[in-house]
């Protein structure tokens, strides 16, 4: 099991009422693999140069034609990949290493094309592995040999990455890392929880924070539900998130509210933390969310 070695401390006196845990290492609630495979990928050839097919069958066997692509951007060399990077300052930055008798890679690519067209501050990269010399190169410093591989990268550094994944957890990977516009507030310091829950103090909302990492596979999970609730919700429960490794702020709030297992969602109501979820199970969430809403819900 991947940990991050912790020491907590007391709570903060902010908050009236924190269920303690014991004090063991801060730990992913399920293992944590560091790629999540939905088949196993293709190693990158480099004697070939069949062109990348741009159609291919999805899952339910039909023919999935890829879009108008001109959101993507092919970048044939070292020097113009770290150009895009540059040029994409802090937002999110999604590669796709491919390769022309890769089928992983070309049926992959339509669905990339789709989140292109409707994530407008997120942009997107294709890289094919087997183009030219100058695209080997750049598979090599980058250390890819395996295709499809995804990168994600923001301000130039590689955040987070992917080999041998379906479309499911492409989009939930993009939701995560590269979310700046639903209905749940980012959240990156210990100041930015105490402004919200000042906020919503006076009109009494519950506050649902999901305490997470960066790169853990159940936090990523459970998002995609997060950010539909919030928008189900946004009348009653105001939803919020805080990855702990992003800064130390983040990482001592968490040392502070003594959360040693992610992902974990705490309960906020008028300042008090009046309870707590550990885990990514999507029913066990909302049945959580409703309870301390004053909804009875029964099992």
């Amino acid at each position: 099991m991947a940990t991050v070695t912790i020491s907590l401390s007391k709570s903060l006196s902010s908050f009236a009422s924190i269920p303690k845990i014991n004090s063991i290492p801060l730990c992913f609630r399920r293992s944590f693999v560091p790629f999540r495979r939905s088949f196993l990928p293709t190693k990158l050839e480099t004697n070939r140069t069949t062109r990348f097919v741009t159609k291919s069958t999805a899952a339910s066997g039909t023919t999935k034609k890829v879009k108008t692509d001109d959101r993507v951007q092919k970048v044939h060399s070292i020097e113009e990949f770290d150009e895009a990077l540059r040029t994409a300052k802090s937002k999110l930055v999604v590669v796709e290493y491919a390769a022309s008798h890769s089928h992983h890679s070309s049926k992959i690519y339509p669905f990339m094309v789709d989140l292109s067209r409707t994530c407008s501050d997120v942009e997107f990269i294709l890289v094919m592995g087997d183009e030219s010399e100058k695209t080997r190169e750049l598979c090599k410093r980058e250390k890819i040999d395996k295709v499809p591989h995804f990168s994600f990268y923001k301000s130039m550094e590689k955040i987070h990455e992917e080999e041998g994944i379906g479309p499911d957890v492409l989009v939930g990977d993009v939701l995560y890392y590269g979310d700046n516009h639903s209905s749940v507030v980012q959240l990156h310091s210990r100041e930015d929880v105490e402004k919200l829950i000042e906020e919503n103090k006076v009109d009494h909302k519950l506050i649902v924070l999901d305490v997470g990492l960066k790169h853990c596979g159940p936090c990523v999970k459970v998002y995609p539900t997060v950010i539909k609730l919030s928008k189900q919700m946004v009348d009653s429960v105001v939803f919020a998130r805080m990855n702990g490794d992003e800064n130390d702020s983040c990482m001592q709030f968490l040392k502070d509210m003594d959360v040693v297992e992610v992902p974990t969602f705490l309960f906020i109501r008028d300042g008090d933390i009046c309870g707590r979820y550990v885990g990514s199970g999507k029913g066990e969430l909302i049945g959580e969310i409703l309870r301390y809403q004053g909804v009875r819900v029964t099992y």
